[in-house]
């Protein structure tokens, strides 16, 4: 099992509590955890963070295909499923047809192929003119969780050296 991080992760880590100038040690964890097949995205998530012009733009195109998943045959079936899933639910057409174009439905997807767990920070809607990332997994069966509640299950640990004092 592995965790797909949504956009949203990393773009909040980057503008908030996991800054790339002071808190460094996330971003190492995030690589540290991809080289284990722990953690990964999607290519249209990474197809995103490379569409701004600052260090997350640049830190996601070093990145590559190897942490931005592309797509495979295991992939189509399930892109396939989770459109049935948002079309057969009561969502407004034009929140459905948002959800297909944007990174999440990929996200989903890929998680429901890999039976991977999706993280992210947004909550469930409850609305029928938006479908949200935790919606579509519940609907789907998809564990998901934020991003603190992955750090505390993986045990990441981000501990200050020895310092002089």
């Amino acid at each position: 099992m592995a965790y797909l991080l949504d956009a949203d992760v990393f773009i909040r880590a980057k503008n908030s509590h996991y800054g790339m100038d002071f808190c460094p040690a996330f971003w190492d964890w995030l690589l540290q955890e991809h080289e284990r097949a722990i953690v990964f995205s999607v290519e249209k998530v990474g197809d995103e963070l490379e569409a701004g012009s600052d260090e997350l733009s640049e830190w996601a195109a070093a990145r590559g295909l190897g942490f931005f998943l592309r797509p495979d045959a295991a992939v189509f079936p399930a892109l396939s499923r989770v459109s049935e899933w948002a079309t057969s639910q009561s969502y407004e057409p034009s929140a459905v047809s948002m959800f297909l174009q944007v990174a999440d439905y990929y996200v989903v997807a890929q998680a429901l192929a890999g039976g991977h767990t999706v993280v992210t920070h947004e909550r469930p809607a409850g609305t029928p003119r938006r479908i949200k990332i935790p919606d579509a997994c519940i609907g789907l069966g998809i564990k998901c969780m934020a991003p603190h509640e992955m750090l505390r299950k993986e045990r990441a640990r981000f501990v200050l050296g020895g310092r002089a004092v």
